[in-house]
């Protein structure tokens, strides 16, 4: 399927291509966001070397029966 733009000078786009260069584009820019939103979550979740005080036993041993 083609399309005519112009009546003075014919040009024909392959529908197919427009769309499928469309897509990669959407593609693209969808997976830069994504990029983005992983890479800022890693940076909230980074965790200077935090050292907690212990506090007695507690939490120190975890019984689990299989």
């Amino acid at each position: 399927m083609s399309n005519v733009i112009s009546a003075n000078k014919p040009v024909s786009i392959n529908t197919e291509t427009l769309l499928a260069v469309k897509t990669a584009n959407l593609v693209n820019s969808q997976t830069e966001r994504e990029g983005k939103m992983a890479l800022a979550l890693l940076a909230s979740a980074v965790i200077d070397n935090i050292s907690l005080p212990v506090i007695g036993n507690s939490g120190q041993n975890i019984n689990i029966k299989v």
